[in-house]
């Protein structure tokens, strides 16, 4: 069995924070259900703890994305890397950027199954917008290429996803997540879980994907209309959308008083704005 590499320090500039604990490390691997036989993307995965704990519990083929060549070069001499007594590897190694890989098609060419899952303790400095990339993202050749979504953040970051209409955290970011998918927070974790410690308490967030008829379909638009409104969240909708051709008159398509703020929006309210903005266009 390989142990968790030790190859330097963390780079702050890769906004790396690593956990070792085994217990931990085994409750990231399940927190959005068993991993049992499936095929499992992992961003950042550093020296190792949660490869080694979703490897442990089962994942068939597990695709590690690593920039760091320390850990990438490390990872790709694990046994689980290479193929034995007949037995395809399980453990597959892409150095490179997530943002800039194509994940899908990574997964199809180390012979794993779609969806899949991801499970990462992402770095922190690239979190939000590899989440946000990843849900405008969702289709692969007009079929789903991600699971249920096991992720790692900044516990104000975690908030944010899992706000609701009215809480102080609501805004795009919860918008855009619970457009196509139903998140949770499965457990938070202090400082000291963390080697760096960083400043601030973390959270893993559990993204299940919504069915596709519950799904809307246009993030990018989506995108575009929640960044207006909630771009000057003091101000009422019909002053906020106006840096957004046509988002005011939209207002009026969609039934809904030029005069709230965006946080008491609902994500019914946010789609019918969308789809009406989207059809003045």
């Amino acid at each position: 069995m390989s142990t968790p590499l030790t190859p330097g320090p963390a780079k702050k500039s890769l906004g790396q924070h690593f956990l070792f604990d085994p217990s931990i490390l085994a409750r990231v691997a399940t927190a959005g259900g068993s991993v049992e036989g499936k095929t499992v993307i992992e961003v950042g995965p550093g020296p190792g703890g949660l490869t080694r704990a979703l490897l442990d519990s089962g994942a068939a083929r597990l695709l590690a994305v690593e920039l760091d060549d320390r850990f990438a070069e490390g990872l790709s001499l694990w046994p689980e890397a290479r193929a034995r007594n007949g037995e395809e590897a399980r453990l597959h190694i892409h150095h490179g950027d997530a943002l800039a890989a194509n994940l899908p098609a990574l997964v199809q060419d180390i012979g794993g199954s779609l969806p899949a899952m991801i499970v990462a303790n992402l770095p922190y400095n690239v979190g939000t917008p590899m989440l946000v990339e990843w849900l405008k993202t969702g289709q692969h050749e007009g079929a789903a290429w991600r699971g249920t979504m096991v992720l790692m953040f900044q516990k104000e970051v975690a908030l944010r996803i899992c706000a609701a209409p009215d809480e102080d955290h609501y805004g795009r970011l919860a918008v855009l997540s619970q457009a196509v998918t139903r998140p949770r927070i499965a457990l938070t974790l202090p400082p000291g879980a963390f080697r760096p410690p960083p400043k601030v308490d973390s959270a893993v967030v559990v993204l299940d994907p919504l069915p596709e008829a519950e799904c809307f379909s246009d993030l990018a638009s989506l995108e575009k209309v929640t960044a207006a409104a909630f771009g000057q969240r003091r101000k009422m909708l019909r002053a906020a959308l106006k840096s957004l051709p046509g988002a005011v008159e939209a207002l009026a398509t969609a039934k809904i008083d030029p005069t709230r703020r965006a946080e008491t929006l609902t994500q019914a309210e946010f789609r019918a704005l969308t789809t009406a903005w989207r059809a003045s266009a």
